[in-house]
């Protein structure tokens, strides 16, 4: 029997359940699937060995995992009507409030919003979690922790969270490519480039997370008088570097919330 359904199997679905099978919380007979694209479906099947079920009859966790532009009132009135009133809705569709599932779903349904994080190999990041009051958090965390790490917060961060934090690999990977180019241009090979400001990356969030110092204050210790980071640090300080990065945050979450409002 599949304790969990997923309504859509595209790139954030497959994620999920790759981390899920890899971290042995779940086995590919737990798991089904339904899909539009039934090549996806097959191929999910063949890698996985997940299970091809067209209704969530006997599912225990249904995960709403359709893009927010898709039909979510033909999907939620399938479950409306073939699943068990005691089944969990977890949603991973952004913009999708819980007052807009509930009516659509019905009000005693348990239901939870999940905007999962795009690191789920790795083991870093978090998903962020919202839950109505009809679950518990004990019903789903061995799901929810089995594809990374969970952070509660009120729904009225979960768009905002969704901006920056789901988001926020984009910032970094911008960063690195931008930053290994930098390297380029000053001389460095883009091999030995690369690796440098990886190793910087990495080394550079482990003193944060191991010090506990505010970035400023490493600032500080890191640089000299008059010194080498101090100069390129002022040109850093003249370009529009923080308030595009802030800029791009803030239009993340403005297009979460009109996710939610299209059809």
């Amino acid at each position: 029997m599949a304790k969990i359904h997923f309504i859509g199997a595209g790139q954030m679905a497959e994620a999920i359940i790759r981390a899920a099978i890899g971290s042995g919380a779940f086995t590919g007979d737990e798991i089904a699937i339904t899909d539009i694209d039934p090549q996806r479906v097959t191929r999910l099947i063949g890698q996985y060995h997940v299970q091809e079920t067209a209704a969530p009859t006997d599912a225990e966790l249904i995960v709403i995992a359709v893009r927010p532009q898709d039909d979510i009132n033909a999907v939620t009135e399938n479950i409306r009507r073939q699943a068990s009133p005691q089944a969990i809705v977890i949603s991973i569709v952004a913009g999708v409030t819980l007052q807009r599932l509930a009516a659509l779903l019905g009000p005693e349904r348990p239901i939870v919003r999940v905007i999962p994080n795009t690191l789920t190999d790795t083991g870093y990041g978090y998903s962020g979690v919202t839950l109505n009051g009809h679950v518990a958090a004990s019903q789903v965390e061995p799901f929810l922790q089995s594809f990374g790490k969970i952070l509660y917060l009120p729904e009225s961060l979960i768009d905002v969270f969704t901006g920056f934090g789901v988001a926020g690999p984009n910032y970094i990977y911008y960063f690195v490519e931008s930053l290994t180019d930098a390297g380029v241009l000053a001389g460095l090979p883009r091999a030995q480039a690369t690796e440098v400001v990886l190793e910087n990356l990495v080394g550079a969030a482990a003193m944060l997370k191991q010090s506990g110092l505010h970035p400023r204050q490493l600032l500080d210790i890191n640089n000299s008088p008059a010194g080498v980071g101090m100069h390129g640090l002022y040109e850093l300080n003249n370009s529009d570097f923080a308030a595009g990065l802030q800029r791009s945050v803030l239009a993340s979450v403005k297009r979460t919330i009109q996710l939610g409002t299209e059809k």
